[in-house]
């Protein structure tokens, strides 16, 4: 199955300069600027009143005053700050083991304490990396992608997961949604928010309040299932979504699982999207098999009728491998890298305007 691929060469044209070929890979937010986000979570925990945390707004308040120009670096030592302190408490009360092998305990009562300290600081901000329709390019939405403000260098993956090993990860969720859906009043209309969250989360009483009361149109949201889903939860979520994908919100899930594992999911989910990440988009100009995957997932999708989205592209030729296999929506370092930055965001749509208006006019 096959695409038109004479508008490859206007979409890659179209690209910032430097991403006609394979984009150097960024650090986590890189030089992206994260000052407004900063200045807001700061904003926040000074308006706060809690007496239990007197101390820590005064230090903040201090820093900030004293590092006016450089809110982000103000946040930094913020964090260090408080998560020194909780870990001296832990190292007051751990035993030490005379000749023991050190054995690595990746989350512990310490790993805790620094998700506590994340929540109740909010030392969390949202990046948007754009999602591109195939084959013409245009922006046609965002992904939100959680930044967290720490000196460490975690991933967020690592962040979440770490949260879920001691009981906080529909927490730490839930948080990162509240920060995705304040920052994504900036982003502007039409594009649509794409949110990532755990079957788990996504069942908690909270989300649907919170997608309700957003100051978004519901039929802007898309929430992204992360992982898979368990048999089990099909039908509890397929109950709770059912509401809002009745008033337009969409849902998309992984199509690069293991085995029919993911077949079973889209069909019993009927997803409006379908994506398809990294794994399985790394080289796949190369690769037969995940080719006659890519083809096979293609006529999946057009058959219920949702979107085929690839995830990961980073090179012109995985573009235009994606786009000959009849996948309708592509995202990766190559179509935009992620920004924090909401002069960003309007760019993007921008630009998009800018050349339409180009091309009526020739």
């Amino acid at each position: 199955m096959s695409r038109d691929e004479t508008s490859l060469p206007a979409l890659t044209d179209s690209l910032p300069e430097g991403l006609g070929a394979q984009a150097a890979l960024p650090g986590d937010v890189g030089e992206i600027t994260v000052r407004w986000q900063a200045q807001e979570i700061i904003d926040l925990l000074l308006a706060e009143s809690d007496p239990d945390s007197a101390w820590s707004r005064a230090r903040l308040r201090e820093l900030a005053s004293s590092h006016p120009d450089s809110p982000e670096f103000v946040l930094l030592e913020h964090l260090s700050a408080v998560t020194a302190i909780t870990n001296a408490e832990d190292e007051a009360v751990e035993p030490v083991l005379a000749e023991a092998e050190p054995v690595p305990v990746p989350f512990t009562r310490r790993s805790r304490n620094r998700i506590e300290a994340v929540l109740g600081d909010k030392m969390l901000m949202t990046a948007f990396q754009p999602v591109r329709q195939l084959p013409d390019g245009h922006v046609i939405g965002v992904e939100a992608l959680t930044r967290f403000v720490s000196d460490d260098g975690a991933s967020a993956d690592h962040w979440f997961s770490e949260a879920e090993s001691v009981g906080l990860g529909t927490d730490l969720e839930v948080a990162a949604l509240l920060r995705a859906l304040t920052a994504a009043q900036s982003v502007p209309e039409p594009l649509f928010i794409a949110l990532n969250l755990t079957p788990t989360t996504c069942l908690d009483p909270r989300i649907q309040g919170l997608l309700e009361h957003s100051q978004l149109a519901i039929d802007r949201i898309v929430i992204e299932l992360t992982g898979q889903v368990a048999p089990d939860q099909y039908a509890p979520l397929t109950a709770s979504l059912a509401p809002l994908r009745r008033r337009g919100l969409r849902v998309a899930v992984d199509g690069a699982g293991a085995g029919f594992t993911s077949m079973d999911q889209i069909l019993e989910l009927c997803p409006d999207i379908i994506k398809l990440d990294r794994r399985f988009i790394q080289d796949i100009e190369h690769s037969e098999g995940q080719q006659l995957r890519g083809a096979a997932m293609a006529n999946l999708a057009q058959s219920i009728g949702a979107e085929l989205a690839a995830e990961g592209v980073e090179t012109v030729a995985e573009l235009t491998a994606v786009t000959a296999l009849g996948m309708t929506a592509a995202q990766g370092y190559l179509l935009g890298r992620p920004s924090v930055h909401p002069l960003d965001w309007t760019a993007w749509i921008r630009s998009d305007s800018e050349t339409a208006a180009s091309g009526s006019a020739s």
